[in-house]
């Protein structure tokens, strides 16, 4: 038995090396994609495995004989817009908010020790004079897009640990602080033009983007433009979850104070469930 991770970076399995040729058969996998073989500790791409050599060797022979189209490979690679606006109009926010609560009853200490930690460091950072100043906005979406991570792990029932929250640092790292400099910038400017214009902008980019950059791997803008894009055609909805975890906040903070530690994650896990929701719905709710 195998583990495959999927061109979404979702990881796959146990499943038969008959399901992964015939993934490969049709073009969900190929000799770059990593496998993990029962017993085995590291991943390798599967071009490693001489058992799918035969099937490797029988996609390149029909790639090469029939390329596809570009755009078709686009299209398969990921959904138009319409798909991303249909899911996110169907977007439960009291089932996102109930998921989360459950989740953080199973990983009670693991997610407020994550988010506890993280949300110190950023406040350590607004202190630190001169430096904090420029390294806030820089690592800002670096933070909160590890701890996003953490959360889509659990999630997604992988493995997960405190050093996960970190994660930013490694997965695309320089993305995610070109991504908390220009949404600092263009916020603060929205902010002190008008006010609308920069909560709108806090609504439209700071709930998906970190966690696009991270799971899908993509470059800042397309991530920010994508997730602007989802919420302006649904803001009311998104709205009202930002709105929900904002109360959520306020009530653990008028409870002593304390609560406040149980309601940030509480609220982060109800925006990463939303994400999972509008962006990577399992096949059965997939439209």
């Amino acid at each position: 038995m195998y583990k495959l991770i999927g061109g979404d970076q979702r990881e796959y399995g146990p499943i038969s090396a008959e399901q992964i040729r015939q993934w490969i058969a049709e073009g969900r996998a190929n000799g770059a994609s990593q496998a993990q073989g029962e017993g085995m500790t590291d991943w390798k791409s599967l071009s490693s495995f001489p058992e799918f050599a035969e099937a490797l060797a029988a996609q390149a022979s029909a790639l090469a004989s029939r390329p596809p189209p570009k755009a078709q490979l686009a299209l398969a690679a990921t959904p138009s817009l319409d798909v991303y606006y249909a899911r996110a109009q169907r977007l439960d926010i009291t089932s996102c908010v109930a998921r989360s609560w459950d989740l953080l009853k199973k990983h009670f200490w693991l997610l407020v020790g994550a988010s506890t930690l993280i949300l110190l460091i950023n406040i350590a950072l607004e202190l630190v004079p001169v430096v904090g100043t420029i390294a806030s906005p820089v690592l800002r979406l670096v933070l909160w897009g590890g701890l996003d991570w953490l959360f889509l792990k659990l999630i997604r029932g992988q493995a997960a640990d405190l050093a996960d929250a970190f994660a930013g640092f490694e997965i695309n790292f320089l993305q995610l602080t070109l991504a908390g400099i220009v949404t600092s910038v263009l916020i603060f400017i929205g902010l002190l033009l008008c006010i609308f214009p920069g909560l709108y902008l806090i609504v439209a980019w700071l709930g998906f983007s970190p966690i696009l950059i991270v799971d899908k791997r993509i470059d800042f803008w397309p991530a920010l433009e994508l997730s602007r894009q989802v919420v302006t055609r649904n803001f009311w909805t998104i709205l009202a979850l930002f709105l929900l975890t904002l109360l959520i906040l306020i009530g653990g903070v008028l409870a002593l104070g304390v609560g406040f530690f149980v309601a940030l994650p509480l609220g982060t896990g109800a925006v990463v469930y939303a994400y999972e929701d509008i962006f990577n719905p399992p096949p059965e709710q997939n439209s």
